[in-house]
């Protein structure tokens, strides 16, 4: 296990480098420029500015610089945009922001998705089964873009009950529409999943003689059926949880949280390449890690699994 660890980790290092040397090419290679705007400044201006931020330096040294300060001082460098700002000030203020209620909008699609799943498993073809079933297809057909929407209007404007926007410290009556717009679709699937595979094993052969055996119907479903059924869901939820936080665009953007996602889009609008880029890199580190890290709960959950 250790030496798959050692494995996975040297596989992520040069991947986060192509990562990187992908996005900086794409972002030096489309047209225009983070100090390019409707009035054009004078050429002597932009010389100092490009000099400032070291853009009038070949494409090769601009990359070698920072990959320099990335990996040896995790220095991601200044903003473009932003006056007196770095990117690590914009990604320490903005990512635990994204990290809170993007965590508890994962707790609750797989706690409710899991439950919904296989209690449908459970009372297979009964009303149970049809309202859980009804529920995870709904909330798979409201994608967030459009529950941010919706949450606003109806607990917002038509109720009252809610502020629609801001964030306020992280206040619970701030969190809960960001947690159920980012949840509800992802809770659909690992419902729809966690049915599918509990039906499978509860049909198995050795559910079958835990049954003839005797055993109550509560111990076959918790000591018996429940890790089998979560291998397909452990596998699925690595993945969810870095969706959500990279989803959490349009959360951000609707409910004004200062997220990570808002300085995200506006960075690419603006060109700023240093808020984009470490993002970016961001991003990608998280998702290798959770994915070494489900692949690892993957081994657990299956000890037939050996690296």
């Amino acid at each position: 296990m250790i030496s798959y660890v050692i494995r996975r980790l040297l596989v992520a290092v040069p991947t986060i480098m192509l990562l990187v040397i992908a996005a900086f090419f794409m972002m030096h290679f489309a047209p225009g420029g983070p100090f390019t705007s409707e009035r054009p400044l004078p050429p002597e201006v932009l010389a100092n500015i490009e000099a400032r931020y070291g853009l009038d330096q070949p494409l090769w040294k601009q990359l070698w610089d920072y990959f320099t300060n990335i990996f040896l001082h995790f220095d991601f460098g200044p903003s473009f945009r932003y006056k007196d700002r770095d990117v690590n000030d914009i990604i320490a203020q903005g990512f635990p922001i994204s990290l809170t209620y993007g965590s508890l909008a994962f707790l609750a699609a797989s706690i409710v998705g899991i439950a919904l799943g296989i209690a449908a498993a459970i009372r297979h073809n009964t009303w149970l089964d049809y309202f859980a079933v009804s529920l995870g297809i709904a909330a798979q057909a409201l994608p967030n873009f459009i529950m941010g929407p919706i949450l606003i209007l109806t607990f917002t404007l038509w109720l009252g009950l809610l502020p629609g926007g801001g964030w306020n410290g992280g206040q619970w009556e701030y969190l809960i529409m960001p947690v159920i717009a980012l949840s509800t679709s992802y809770m659909g699937n690992i419902a729809r999943i966690t049915r599918s595979s509990m039906l499978e094993v509860m049909n198995s052969n050795f559910i079958r003689t835990a049954r003839a055996k005797g055993l109550p119907e509560r111990t076959i479903i918790w000591r018996h059926a429940m890790k089998p059924t979560l291998l397909p869901v452990v596998s699925y939820l690595g993945p969810v949880f870095v969706y959500v936080l990279t989803g959490s665009v349009f959360v951000d953007i609707y409910f004004s949280t200062g997220g990570l996602g808002q300085s995200y889009v506006s960075s690419a609008l603006t060109r700023d390449y240093a808020v984009l880029l470490g993002i970016t890199i961001l991003y990608g580190a998280l998702t290798v890690v959770v994915n070494l890290l489900t692949d690892l709960a993957y081994a657990w959950f299956d000890p037939k699994i050996r690296y």
